[in-house]
């Protein structure tokens, strides 16, 4: 009964952590009004990446960020990993591999922000971070997934970092 309910809980864990990765990213595509306002939203051709690298960044690194603001490349590599990690959790699969690249755009953004707001240390970064490596590194959390059918594949055989 416990293996079941950690099943559940693991299972609505990896689905919320992919949402946290989708959300953003569909956000700042039409401009939905909550983190892009409409006219700022990347279909209008405004940089996804530059309000919170030129506004938000501060502390030791704070010139490097902001030196990344408007770079195309910046952009499409923030909005892939924003669309790739989210999928990839949503649907149960390639979970090892969203896991390490969403702790390092994770680690990127509290770098970007140090020292954190709230706490010196520790904010909701550290902590996503330390979500997504435990569903990587669990067996649980696969429930309404395609998990199941997506380790049968050669490739996840093969190459068992792809499950």
């Amino acid at each position: 009964m416990k293996t079941e309910k950690e099943n559940y809980i693991y299972a609505f864990l990896r689905i919320a952590m992919g949402w946290i990765f989708l959300w953003p990213f569909w956000d700042k595509i039409f401009g939905l009004g909550y983190s892009t306002m409409p006219g700022k939203a990347w279909i209008n051709g405004v940089s996804p990446t530059t309000g919170f690298l030129m506004k938000a960044t501060k502390g030791p690194f704070k010139e490097i960020f902001q030196g990344l603001a408007g770079s195309a490349f910046v952009d499409w590599l923030f909005m892939a990993g924003l669309v790739l990690i989210g999928l990839a959790l949503m649907l149960g699969i390639l979970v090892k591999l969203a896991a390490y690249s969403g702790s390092v755009m994770f680690f990127l953004m509290w770098l970007a922000a140090l020292p954190p707001e709230r706490n010196p240390i520790i904010d909701e970064h550290i902590i996503y971070i330390l979500i997504i490596l435990a569903l990587a590194y669990s067996e649980k959390g696969y429930l309404f997934s395609i998990s199941r059918w997506w380790s049968n594949t050669n490739l996840v055989k093969k190459f068992p970092i792809f499950k």
